[in-house]
């Protein structure tokens, strides 16, 4: 979706009837109690998107009806996606805001067409569906009543206590479809979460957030991801983390590695350097392989280091086990025997020398 063809004087030919000429960027404005942000409003030609390929996603069916995100977190992968509308992956995407202003026509006419036999919906795979813009827009319960008269079941994965809006909806949804829901918590230190989440609600606020979906006769499943290096990967934060959201109620939580993807990884590295400068050799050691290459994952033998570290925090928090619905894509890593660690060994993981 290059700006090019988004002009006003565009003709679009597959927009809906009456918005051929009409442009797709319709309207950008300073909005009360949204300083520093920009809404750029689009009519977007597709709601429904299917992730190519053969990975753990591929064929999965996904909405994103908002494009940047306002949770401005340092190590999004997403970041990379705004590039693409000739705006930069750092500052311009947390705070230059695409809103899919007709998603939910278009997604309605989708569902009525070719797409007829869409199922297995996410939402959230990109950015935050419930991000502080869909206050202002509210396109999710459109969405999720359309999805539902469709018969797709739904996987919702965000950090947005903005979904506590929609249990209502979701509770009467989830007696026809299947509904998973999924909080992403990702650092259980206050100042931390602060400095590299700046935009999201509290880490407490997000808990809170699972009682409730709790309460409302739902699943909810914790990612606990992603693990930052040297910073919430020591046995102590990851204890308090999973902890704590067994005492949340939830139903499941998993955790993996950070992934730093370009335009993700300038933009964190940028911050590790002015705020933690003495990590710098320990990433270099994580994602450099062995000819200096910075990759986008972590080293297989961190990874193996901190499966091997959190699997005994699931089992023994009740949190290994799977409760999804079918084809949405969510799971927790099923419980097995890990290796004993050293009680002595603690924030520096075993890594090759070489790296």
């Amino acid at each position: 979706m290059r700006w090019e063809g988004q002009t006003a004087e565009h003709v679009d030919a597959d927009a809906l009837p009456g918005l051929e000429a009409r442009g797709s960027v319709l309207e950008t404005w300073p909005t009360p109690g949204f300083d520093g942000t920009a809404f750029l409003e689009v009519t977007a030609r597709s709601a429904l998107n299917r992730v190519p390929g053969g990975g753990f996603m591929g064929g999965a069916w996904t909405i994103n009806p908002y494009r940047g995100c306002q949770h401005a977190c340092r190590y999004c992968f997403a970041r990379q996606t705004h590039t693409y509308l000739d705006l930069d992956a750092g500052a311009d995407f947390d705070s230059r805001i695409v809103v899919k202003a007709n998603i939910v026509e278009v997604l309605e006419r989708e569902l009525a067409g070719p797409r007829r036999d869409v199922d297995g919906v996410q939402l959230g795979t990109n950015t935050d569906p419930y991000q502080r813009a869909e206050g202002r827009y509210r396109l999710l319960p459109g969405i999720l009543r359309a999805l539902a008269a469709h018969g797709s079941s739904i996987s919702i994965l965000t950090k947005g206590t903005l979904l506590r809006r929609d249990l209502p909806l979701l509770r009467s949804i989830a007696r026809d479809v299947p509904v998973s829901i999924a909080m992403s918590i990702a650092i259980f230190d206050d100042a931390l979460q602060q400095a590299v989440e700046p935009g999201t609600p509290t880490t407490r606020a997000r808990l809170d957030t699972v009682r409730a979906v709790r309460e409302a006769g739902l699943d909810c499943a914790v990612f606990a991801m992603p693990v930052l290096p040297g910073l919430t990967d020591t046995r102590a934060h990851l204890e308090h983390a999973f902890a704590a959201i067994a005492e949340a109620g939830a139903t499941s939580a998993i955790a993996s590695s950070l992934h730093l993807r370009p335009g993700a990884r300038e933009w964190y590295l940028q911050w590790l350097r002015a705020e933690h400068p003495d990590l710098v050799p320990l990433y270099d050691r994580v994602y450099r392989d062995e000819r200096g290459r910075f990759g986008s994952y972590a080293h297989p033998e961190y990874r193996q280091w901190l499966r091997d570290r959190i699997r005994p925090l699931q089992v023994r928090h009740g949190l290994a086990r799977t409760v999804v619905a079918p084809g949405t894509g969510i799971s927790a890593v099923a419980p097995g025997r890990a290796r004993q660690l050293p009680s002595t060994e603690e924030a520096r993981p075993p890594v090759p020398t070489l790296f």
